[in-house]
């Protein structure tokens, strides 16, 4: 909170009283915290207080975030002060703001950090936490930082070498979106939302505001890079650099990005006569930044018509890789129901036959397949519920599907005239944002880490 107070400070805003005001409250909340729980000789951490540690650090974390949107009187409300948090700090890109052309810096400063401490801390999670519990098929990427449950000094010599990488993507990133033409302050706001795969933007119009300059590659290039697996660059440093090129999973996701985006062109061309070079540009921009859950805009994407709307719905359900900053079922997770699927047709075919399902070439152990499935269920299932709580609260058919899905899927816009590209979720009842505010944090989390603290087991088994 200290960074947003100096830049309100340098500009003569006198927002900077609010963060440090808050800042200290939060120093303080926190400095008892690690007084009260400290212990010289450290501490383990068993299933069940990972699986707490991991829900309640992200609720907490969000509401702390929280403060400085309410006490700034912005107007904003409890209801619209957490979602933008959450939002925020779940790199999702939803947001309640109306018109951030004329926000104080800070306020935009404070916004784009809350996306790139979460888009590290979601990659630290996933590498480190995530395959510890085993959530949704995660144990496959088990590394040294998350063999069993004495990790702790590895998973932080993880942490400072992502945050190394990460620090120096956005500083690259940064310096190439200046180089396109962005003013400074936008270009580093914007370099933090981008390797974040966060959205959040410094301009009502988006990326759609830097029309003319090379803004819209620059972003290409650094989500595509963001959306990665960050082990395979940790891997790269220690001289594998073949590693990269070699995972499935990368071939793959490359692989739907640009399939997706010559389709999305070529139906433009055709339908709306549009030019090829400028149809193909906005297609590749448009699929990347909503199949990696970014969020930026340029276009209003429904006057595209009928098809590039559900294209662009379904890219929502995909993600990127595992390991990377973005969000949804993550590309994995189909490659191992997809090898799962044809098996069962061999075994049709050859009933005494054996078939282990693959992945990057290698057998994986049963209970992959398994949570991978029951990962895939209960997104869908979520979704669905989503859906239809929202409908129950008066929303149109459209806004209420569209927010479900980029809630859960941390996207950022939905569809429609209410929260498309061009909306805000402001217009909303505080009941469904408050709904989109649980699905952004259960689609960050990857539900069953914030499902199992419901189950009656979880706190009677010791």
């Amino acid at each position: 909170m200290f960074v947003p107070a100096l830049v309100d400070l340098h500009h003569g805003v006198n927002t900077w009283k609010t963060f440090i005001s808050c800042s200290i409250f939060t120093i303080f909340t926190g400095g008892i915290m690690m007084m009260i729980t400290s212990k010289e000789d450290g501490f383990n951490i068993n299933i069940k207080e990972g699986f707490l540690l991991t829900s309640l650090t992200w609720v907490v974390l969000s509401l702390f975030a929280a403060l400085p949107f309410y006490v700034a009187h912005m107007d904003l409300g409890i209801t619209n002060s957490v979602f933008e948090a959450v939002s925020g700090i779940t790199t999702t890109g939803s947001t309640i703001f109306t018109n951030l052309d004329n926000t104080e810096p800070g306020i935009l400063t404070w916004r784009a950090l809350l996306q790139w401490l979460g888009g590290i801390g979601i990659i630290v999670t996933a590498m480190s936490l995530f395959p510890f519990l085993k959530v949704g098929g995660m144990q496959l990427f088990k590394t040294e930082s998350s063999e069993n449950e004495k990790a702790l000094p590895r998973a932080a010599q993880l942490a400072a070498t992502i945050s190394i990488i990460y620090f120096s993507l956005t500083f690259v990133c940064a310096f190439s979106y200046r180089v396109a033409g962005l003013p400074m302050f936008d270009a580093i706001l914007h370099a933090m939302t981008t390797i974040a795969t966060g959205g959040f933007s410094t301009r009502d119009a988006s990326i759609g505001a830097f029309a003319g300059t090379h803004a819209d590659l620059v972003a290409v290039i650094f989500i595509l890079i963001s959306a990665l697996p960050f082990v395979l660059y940790i891997k790269a440093l220690r001289g594998n650099t073949d590693a990269l090129w070699k995972d499935t999973q990368v071939r793959t996701f490359l692989g739907i990005v640009l399939f997706s985006a010559l389709l999305l062109a070529t139906y433009n061309i055709l339908k709306n006569e549009g030019d090829a070079y400028t149809s193909l540009r906005d297609a590749i921009f448009q699929v990347t930044v909503i199949i990696t859950g970014t969020g930026y805009g340029i276009h209003d994407v429904d006057k595209w018509g009928t098809f590039a709307t559900v294209l662009i719905f379904l890219l929502m359900f995909i993600g990127g890789c595992s390991g990377s900053t973005t969000c949804s079922v993550k590309v994995f997770r189909y490659q191992i129901l997809f090898s799962t699927v044809k098996n069962q047709i061999k075994n049709l075919i050859h009933p005494s036959g054996v078939f282990p399902v693959k992945y990057n070439g290698r057998p994986v152990s049963n209970d992959v397949p398994i949570s991978v499935a029951g990962f895939v269920f209960l997104y869908f299932t979520t979704f669905a519920g989503l859906a239809v709580l929202l409908l129950a609260t008066g929303l149109d058919p459209l806004t209420a599907i569209s927010g479900a899905a980029t809630s859960i899927s941390n996207v950022g816009p939905g569809l429609g005239p209410i929260i498309g590209p061009h909306g805000t979720f402001a217009p909303l009842p505080d009941i469904s944002k408050w709904i989109l505010i649980a699905g952004m944090l259960l689609g960050r989390l990857e539900l069953f880490t914030f499902f199992v603290l419901i189950m009656p087991q979880f706190w009677r088994d010791k």
